[in-house]
């Protein structure tokens, strides 16, 4: 007796959402891809990266034109054996993440800042111009 319903399309079904979550080329397989959050403030804009293990001379900060690319590698660490198995879940291997700016930042006055496995980049906003004003007329 068949207790699910059969449906002669759930491979095509499968196929297609595979290869639809198949990982882009700025993303590996098995490679190590950092946790991002971003957030906009009064006076900037802020991109935290998780990045556990990754010394700051391992990573670079980036502008080209209105794109800022974070890219940068976790090593991998030499492993003790106690035994003669052992596992590992940590993801190691380069990365990368770019951001596509808006048009109101101070690109002069860009910051970044690694604490704690956290790199910090705060994208300041520019000084928005008082657009309005009133014309005495003469």
């Amino acid at each position: 007796m068949l207790l699910t319903k059969f449906d002669p399309f759930k491979q095509f079904k499968d196929l297609e959402r595979n290869f639809y979550n198949y990982p882009s080329n700025n993303e590996s397989v098995n490679g190590f891809v950092p946790i991002v959050n971003t957030r906009e403030g009064e006076s900037a804009y802020h991109i935290d990266v998780d990045l556990p293990g990754v010394i700051k001379e391992d990573i670079k900060v980036d502008i080209n034109k209105d794109v800022l690319t974070i890219s940068g590698e976790r090593k991998t660490k030499d492993e003790v054996k106690e035994e003669d198995y052992y596992k590992v879940e940590t993801s190691f291997g380069k990365f990368t993440r770019s951001f596509t700016l808006p048009e109101n930042i101070d690109i002069e006055n860009i910051e970044a800042r690694s604490d704690n496995g956290v790199l910090e980049v705060i994208i300041p906003k520019k000084e928005e111009l008082n657009s309005k004003k009133s014309i005495e007329i003469k």
